[in-house]
């Protein structure tokens, strides 16, 4: 192949690029047995304590978040979420820039706010079983 020739197929190979990429994105929901008040608290010490995320927003009353993720190798990537009441359970809504071969945001994050609920949840039990014990006997 000729520098020309290839020269001539650069361009239509970049424009193809270009839409394909945002063609990846993609909402994932997942439905979590516990309401959206008790999901929140789990799903923001996700965003701010995992290590993983840059906080993009956060709106509590509306319990939306935008973040990044990602880095030099990978690339930034840009991803929202919002919960959504269903019953008596929570749907997560999470929409990603991409997840394929290499990445998978909306798996990772579901993931981890799995256990940060489950630490949250573990937390809870244990701070009235604590505040027992220290009571003074009669």
């Amino acid at each position: 192949m000729t520098i020309k020739t290839a020269m001539k197929w650069t361009l239509p190979l970049l424009l193809l690029a270009s839409v394909e990429i945002p063609a990846l994105a993609k909402t994932h929901s997942d439905m979590f047995d516990v309401s959206c008040k008790e999901l929140w608290p789990a799903v923001k010490d996700t965003l701010r304590n995992s290590g993983k995320y840059g906080i993009i927003g956060i709106d509590n009353t509306e319990m939306t978040a935008s973040y990044n993720i990602g880095g030099a190798l990978g690339g930034k990537r840009i991803n929202s979420l919002v919960l959504n009441e269903k019953g008596t359970g929570c749907e997560l809504q999470v929409q990603t820039a991409y997840s394929g071969l290499i990445h998978n945001d909306e798996g990772d994050f579901r993931k981890r706010v799995e256990d940060s609920l489950a630490k949250l949840k573990a937390a809870k039990t244990a701070a009235p079983a604590s505040t027992d014990s220290q009571a003074k006997p009669d």
